[in-house]
């Protein structure tokens, strides 16, 4: 396939709300650019490499030409693609990457399915690296518990814990945020089958949403809301996963991530929208007030960020359409900087 090295990009409007970081703690460069439409990522390092997801596409919505497209990078500068995923009549999008108990990576993604134009379901889609991580599986539909499956199912993010895998299902009807949604955590041992675990009980049209686990074992789940004050809301429980903590968030989110640091503190990623639409990077825990970090150079349609520590630095992949055409960006962040404005 095809290698591409593209220029660091430097720029000089990056701020902390603390305080600045040199350029000899930041870089950021574009590192994809191909399509018309690139959005969506999530980063993961498997193996020695850096892998990048993102959707490619006509728009941002609809989509019927919806294809995945996965990155591969030793170094974080020099770029391959080792996978195009398509498949006929489904909008694939917002691919996550995840580690199985396998030891393999697997990419969970939306399926939407338009019929002139218009959005008549949605089956969630997953593909399977091989042992190596060149190459991967033909995407193919999930298997949900028949308690939860119902028309507009989407399985946002997977995270591996303890050989189980744990994601929120979002469900929304027809009529999108006109009408009512459910949610639910979901548990799979295998990644294709998937069984409930519990409801997660919030208003607000809940929908995209992340769970990480804290190094004690309690589950994080950060999640978007659309309608109310739209807020987000931080869920916390311990096993079996069948009751939360809600936390309401002071910060609207949009394509939310986080992970926790070595120090065990937060780290996440959304798309912020006032004053103005851009990318940033937070801290805070449940319960307090969330406080940006890091504004990245981004406008307009963007945010969508994967978040990997690794060799002393935080890694962020994210889109964002500042320079005119959507492109796929990645940040490389001195973590020992980073650590100053905790």
């Amino acid at each position: 396939m095809t290698r591409r090295t593209l220029n660091t990009l430097f720029f000089a409007f990056l701020f902390f709300a603390v305080q600045s970081l040199s350029a000899q703690s930041l870089e950021i460069r574009k590192i994809w650019d191909g399509a018309q439409h690139s959005a969506f990522t999530d980063l993961i390092y498997f193996r020695g490499h850096f892998y990048c997801s993102f959707r490619e596409g006509s728009g941002h919505v609809p989509g019927t030409d919806g294809t995945v497209r996965i990155l591969k990078s030793a170094d974080g500068r020099n770029w391959s693609s080792v996978a195009e995923l398509r498949k006929e009549g489904i909008d694939l999008r917002d691919p996550k990457l995840s580690i199985t108990r396998k030891g393999v990576l697997m990419v969970i993604m939306g399926g939407s399915i338009y019929r002139n134009g218009k959005l008549e379901g949605r089956k969630p889609q997953v593909s399977f690296s091989n042992k190596k991580g060149d190459k991967f599986s033909e995407p193919e539909e999930v298997v949900l518990d028949p308690s939860v499956a119902s028309w507009g199912n989407w399985l946002w993010r997977v995270t591996w814990h303890k050989g189980t895998g744990y994601t929120v299902d979002y469900q929304i009807g027809p009529d999108e945020r006109k009408g009512p949604t459910d949610m639910y955590l979901l548990k799979t041992r295998d990644g294709k089958r998937f069984e409930k675990v519990s409801r997660i009980e919030l208003d607000g049209f809940p929908n995209e949403a992340t769970v990480r686990f804290a190094p004690d074992g309690t589950m994080h789940i950060m999640i978007r809301r659309e309608t109310a004050d739209q807020m987000g809301v931080w869920a916390v429980g311990k096993a079996p996963f069948t009751e939360f903590e809600y936390h309401k968030m002071n910060i609207r989110l949009g394509g939310p991530n986080f992970i926790f640091d070595p120090k065990s503190r937060i780290i996440a990623g959304t798309r912020v929208y006032k004053p103005t639409v851009y990318t940033g990077l937070f801290t805070g825990t449940p319960g307090s007030e969330y406080r940006e970090m890091l504004k990245f150079p981004s406008s307009g349609d963007t945010s969508y960020p994967g978040l990997v520590i690794q060799d002393g630095k935080l890694w962020v992949s994210y889109y964002s359409s500042h320079e005119g055409k959507s492109a796929i960006y990645l940040a490389e962040i001195s973590l020992s900087e980073l650590e100053k404005s905790f």
